[in-house]
């Protein structure tokens, strides 16, 4: 029997790696900069703590979560998203004692059973970040701003930031009336999923993208948020702009998720068809409480990598991130190749990338093989040039080619990496 991959996830392999490697390699530097500190949390939590932290009217919770019962009879879920578990370790870790705002981020899957599509996967890939403990408009801006940062040092083209407020419960409250009003009187024509919200959660009904076309008219929470609720926005279309963020506001975005609060936000990129949203995220105040903690605010978001990698490939973006090999060793006789095994080790020691045969081929078929990974410099030893003390260097990109003794070999070796690169 010839076994396959799950329905919905994917081998990355060599060649393909290296491009998620240089985007994650990116999103751990940036997130250096802007002073946030990795987190790493289990593949798999309670399932109650998404259950409460996500939303039980989310489609997530709905019909999407990888639940299932452990030997102890207990309900665990493979994690949907990032957030709940981070705000869980933040808690049961006790992070809200530190005095400074707590800055993390993570790389890692997540799972959700949902149809596989162009830039959707049933096991697939987040880089996210969460601030915990600043109500200030400023943070909210920051977090924006460094997702669409990220977007930007990938060479992303015609990336949208689309943000809008969701208030507080308080607005929310008296949003609800406006927005049932608009609802009722079409509820008949509206799909099951969103007949069901109305009752129980009339805003994820503007999430739904079944009757999208039918919320053109729908009122706006904007109008009805209290005077906090409006400066806080204010405040942060204010930073985003000082910031040279580009963004729109959009007084439909609710995000798909219950716990939001104030900014709620989106990154828009075209190139994977009808699915055009990268990522997003909003403040969630309320959230750290409702999972069993202190009164904390938070603000974070999630970017998919898949998508990302996607639209770049969909942009031909070239990353540059397959790295060429410094030094390809060439041996030619027996005494040649333990030297060359030697001096491979040594090279690698030294921190160059280096590569011999293991084949037993021919000088030709072994320089074809330096090219092929695109050896900077190949060192051509035979068994004459050994007894000399001596070793053939020869830049692939020139065919300059020099003898040097074998012990200034590192160093030659180093000189011509750095020439090259």
């Amino acid at each position: 029997m010839a076994y396959q991959k799950p329905t919905g996830t994917q081998d990355f392999l060599p060649g393909v790696v290296e491009k998620w490697q240089f985007v994650e390699q990116k999103a751990r530097d940036l997130c250096r900069r802007f002073n946030y500190r990795e987190i790493r949390t289990p593949l798999f939590e309670q399932t109650e703590l998404f259950e409460r932290g996500v939303g039980e009217t989310t489609d997530i919770v709905e019909k999407e979560m990888y639940s299932f019962k452990d030997k102890g009879d207990r309900s665990m879920t493979l994690r949907p998203e990032g957030t709940a578990g981070v705000v869980r370790s933040y808690v049961e870790n006790k992070l809200y004692g530190e005095p400074d705002v707590s800055k993390l981020y993570y790389i890692g899957p997540m799972f959700r059973y949902e149809r596989p599509q162009a830039g959707r996967y049933r096991q697939f890939h987040q880089f996210g970040v969460e601030a915990f403990g600043a109500v200030d408009p400023a943070i909210d801006a920051e977090v924006v701003s460094l997702g669409y940062q990220f977007c930007k040092e990938l060479g992303l083209q015609g990336v949208k930031v689309e943000i809008n407020s969701v208030g507080n419960p308080e607005s929310r409250a008296a949003y609800r009336e406006k927005l049932l009003e608009f609802l009722t009187p079409m509820k008949d024509t509206l799909c099951k999923d969103c007949q069901s919200r109305m009752d129980r959660n009339p805003m994820r009904v503007l999430d739904c993208k079944v009757d999208q076309d039918k919320f053109t008219n729908a009122p706006s929470i904007l109008d009805s948020l209290d005077e906090e609720c409006t400066n806080h926005f204010e405040q942060v279309k204010q930073y985003l702009t000082s910031m040279e963020v580009e963004f729109v506001v959009n007084h439909r975005l609710v995000r798909g998720l219950d716990y939001y609060t104030h900014t709620a936000f989106e990154y828009k990129a075209q190139g994977i068809g009808a699915i055009d949203t990268i990522g997003g995220g909003g403040r969630y105040n309320g959230l750290v409480s409702e999972i069993g903690g202190p009164e904390q605010p938070g603000i974070g978001l999630g970017l998919g990598l898949e998508r990302i990698l996607l639209i770049l490939d969909k942009q031909e973006i070239n990353l540059n991130a397959v790295k060429p090999l410094d030094v390809y060793f060439v041996a030619l006789g027996e005494a040649a190749e333990r030297e060359i095994t030697k001096q491979l080790h040594l090279a690698r020691k030294e921190g160059l990338s280096a590569e011999r045969d293991y084949l037993g081929r021919k000088m030709k078929a072994q320089m074809k093989s330096a090219d092929r990974f695109h050896a900077k410099v190949t060192a051509i030893l035979g068994d004459d040039e050994l007894e000399q003390g001596e070793i053939a260097l020869k830049s692939m990109a020139t065919g300059e080619q020099q003898t040097v003794k074998l012990s200034e070999l590192l160093m030659k070796l180093r000189e011509f990496a750095e020439k090259a690169e």
